[in-house]
């Protein structure tokens, strides 16, 4: 499975950073988080730091 950004985002940018395997872009109207790429964090951190960062929580599991 992977996260999805839905179109509530505001394009605020704060979850970019946050992603350690670098799966979430700029979008042409909203940030888009690949895939491909995405592994939840698993690994990484025990939590979604797309998720926890979010502040209009518009990222779902996909």
């Amino acid at each position: 499975m992977a996260m999805k950004i839905i179109d509530e985002c505001i394009s605020c940018g704060a979850c970019e950073p946050e992603c350690p395997v670098e799966a979430i872009t700029e979008g042409d109207v909203i940030f888009e988080i690949d895939p491909g790429k995405c592994v939840e964090c698993k690994g990484y951190f025990d939590t979604n730091q797309c998720v926890e960062v979010c502040p209009v929580d518009c990222i779902i599991l996909a």
